[in-house]
């Protein structure tokens, strides 16, 4: 058997890698500290010279399988980890061959839940994961893929303005079809809700669930959130027809969710005098898309959502409301969002990503102004929060000083 590294561009460098080592006996040195969650199969970092690569050990079929889900996945836009590639025909050094590698890029400034409730955290952060997770599985579910083994370890999580957005990390077992059933889709949902309560569980046995958090309950908000923003992005909804306008506000509020819709379904009933609206197409990405188109930032939604407002309340501001929102957009750039992500001292920036960052600088200025009585400038609550907020904040950006395959763990399941 030959060595064989099967991707889009190969690097060199990981021919240096010492493939005839079983992945669980990879000397330290060749390591990255990252934080692992919990997997039924062998995961390590590793520096590249393109980054920090993920490499799970895996049977060779099913890491070539996983390999072209993930593509299909990142072709069609849903949040997931990026595929790297597959190195196949290891053999060790007793000349018996080893199982495959899949590789994918690691996703900076994520996390795995567990790693999440190591820190001090809000004692809602289980249900704000299960909303992320929800929003997941209903663009998941849009575009056809069934998951299989829908769970918060196979899921990872980047912190969004206070939210979180969920990435599918473990593709595995994902079949990508069509279009869904409703019994395929609500076959993905019992497997969310049963593996979310186990995991729960874990977290309570292990001390890390805060208090007032029921395991069951807490899983079972899925099923609701799930079906709340399916009906809102799939429902069909009738109005007279003299209310024409119904239709503009259901598109707004499909906006207000951070969707987009690209194509829709109208008809009138025999005597004309009911109208039938049914969105055909929907997008995920409404406000992120324009942020991006407004100022080249590539952030999560709800991320995306809070510097729109802010960006807005620049332009109030300036009483230029007629200008183009373009050149106004160009200013705030460069007048307000890059000298405050840039006056972040180098040894902080690790800390959390930009957009996150601005986010809580404004939420620490709001919580200044109340205190205090009277707007604080920018300037001072900046300062403020880089000298007793940002420090006291674990680094995100790759590493994590906590290894999350040691923290207790109850049942011993595949997850």
């Amino acid at each position: 058997m030959a060595l064989e590294i099967t991707a889009v561009r190969p690097d060199p460098a990981l021919l240096d890698l010492p493939w005839a080592t079983p992945l669980e006996d990879w000397p330290e040195e060749r390591l990255a500290a990252l934080p692992r969650g919990i997997s039924r199969h062998i995961v390590r970092f590793v520096r590249v010279p393109e980054g920090v690569i993920a490499i799970k050990e895996i049977k060779d079929e099913i890491a070539f399988r996983e390999y072209h889900m993930l593509r299909a996945l990142n072709r069609l836009a849903i949040p997931c980890v990026r595929p790297y590639g597959v190195v196949s025909g290891r053999v060790g050094a007793d000349g018996e061959p080893l199982d495959s590698c899949l590789l994918t890029h690691h996703l900076q400034y994520s996390l795995p839940f567990r790693a999440l409730f190591s820190q001090t955290l809000r004692p809602d952060t289980a249900t704000r994961l299960i909303d992320a997770l929800a929003v997941l599985l209903v663009r998941l579910h849009l575009q056809g893929f069934w998951w299989g083994d829908v769970s918060l370890s196979n899921t990872l999580f980047r912190r969004d303005a206070g939210a979180f957005a969920a990435y599918v990390v473990d593709a595995e077992t994902g079949e990508l079809r069509d279009r869904l059933s409703d019994g395929q889709r609500e076959h993905d949902l019992d497997i969310a809700r049963v593996n979310i309560a186990g995991e729960l569980m874990d977290l309570e046995a292990g001390g890390l669930l805060p208090e007032g958090n029921d395991p069951v309950e807490i899983s079972n908000q899925i099923m609701a959130r799930y079906t709340q923003l399916w009906h809102e992005l799939t429902g069909v909804e009738s109005y007279n027809v003299g209310e024409r306008w119904r239709v503009d506000e259901r598109i707004r509020r499909l906006n207000q969710l951070g969707f987009d819709v690209d194509e829709l379904a109208m008809s009138t009933d025999v005597d004309g005098t009911t109208l039938r609206i049914q969105p055909k197409v929907v997008d995920a990405g409404h406000h992120s898309r324009r942020l991006l188109r407004l100022t080249g930032l590539d952030v999560e939604e709800n991320q995306a959502r809070r510097l729109l407002n802010d960006l807005d309340t620049y332009r109030a501001a300036l009483d230029v409301q007629g200008e183009d929102e373009a050149i106004t957009a160009t200013r705030w750039l460069n007048e307000i969002f890059l000298p405050i992500t840039r006056a972040i001292p180098a040894d902080l920036r690790g800390k959390l990503e930009p957009a996150e960052l601005f986010h809580e600088l404004l939420e620490h200025r709001w919580y200044l102004s109340e205190r205090h009585g009277h707007d604080v400038p920018i300037g001072q609550a900046m300062a403020d929060y880089i000298l007793t907020i940002l420090p006291t904040k674990p680094v995100e950006e790759t590493v994590v000083g906590v290894d999350t395959v040691e923290m207790p763990v109850v049942a011993s399941r595949e997850e």
